[in-house]
């Protein structure tokens, strides 16, 4: 991380700080005069997330020389938290009664949850990609897979002949053909968890006492795609992840904003509006 990036993150930090400090003062000295405050509460709330909906659209038009995609990432995050801060304002410590109203609160808490969720994944989870040689094209990882089962495949049926047995055969055929086969251990990756590569590598340590030298130096080329196999199973399992949470995160949102719309024209319909 370079200087310039510690200074927009202690930057941003600080005007987090200072813009919840200043809310939080400006409700609660107004809000004893003001019993119609929840109103402009509300607009707030409608205004940020609308500018926050808006990264979307920024993403899609990166082509255009607007403000940088990384400083508008920063100003997302702040201000998604800042629009929590202002979302329990609104509320004024009390949670909503309607069924409607219920409705479009859990929304927000699954949008703010998501969105959480998901910084907290583009944070983590590159760095293990990185750790395994960088990221891999989602739509290469089916053809990189089928290319080390048919790697495998002709190492163990090659030894066949040129050893004259078939204990590495076998051995591949029970433990190893479902492994290079098929996308494994989706779990283990999830919580960066090298038990089931560990079991596997040990397996196959254990199996090589009853090789020959020719069988043995297939088993050292099968170990190592073998670990090949894991670290793409790795980067599947990592861009689901990243990828999957927008499936969950986007749709809440455009939820999210149509239900308020409806709040917004429910409350001036029926309780006169901020008159």
């Amino acid at each position: 991380m370079t200087a310039r990036h510690v200074v927009l993150r202690a930057l941003g930090l600080g005007s987090f700080v200072a813009a919840c400090a200043a809310a939080v003062w400006w409700h609660e000295r107004l809000r004893p005069e003001h019993p119609r405050l929840v109103y402009l509460t509300g607009w707030c709330l409608l205004g940020l997330m609308l500018y926050l909906t808006a990264y979307n659209l920024r993403k899609k038009l990166a082509f255009l020389p607007l403000v940088s995609s990384r400083l508008w990432l920063q100003a997302h995050i702040w201000l998604g938290l800042f629009t929590g801060l202002v979302f329990l304002l609104h509320l004024q410590s009390r949670w909503p009664a309607g069924v409607f109203e219920n409705l479009l609160a859990l929304l927000f808490v699954g949008v703010t949850v998501s969105g959480l969720l998901g910084w907290g994944l583009s944070r983590t989870l590159p760095a293990r990609l990185t750790a395994v040689g960088g990221e891999v094209p989602f739509e290469h990882i089916p053809v990189i897979r089928r290319s080390l089962r048919e790697r495998a495949e002709g190492l163990v049926v090659g030894g066949i002949a040129e050893a004259r047995a078939a204990t590495l055969a076998d051995f591949y055929t029970a433990r190893l053909a479902g492994f290079f086969a098929a996308p494994a251990n989706f779990r283990a990756h999830l919580f960066a968890s090298r038990r089931p590569l560990n079991h596997l590598l040990e397996q196959l340590v254990e199996v090589k006492r009853f090789l020959g030298p020719e069988e043995k130096r297939r088993l050292d080329e099968l170990a190592l795609l073998v670990r090949q196999k894991d670290a793409t199973d790795l980067h599947r399992t990592t861009q689901l992840l990243l990828k999957g949470w927008l499936f969950v995160h986007i749709p809440l949102t455009y939820g999210l904003l149509l239900f308020s719309f409806v709040h917004v024209v429910l409350v001036y319909a029926y309780s006169g509006g901020a008159r």
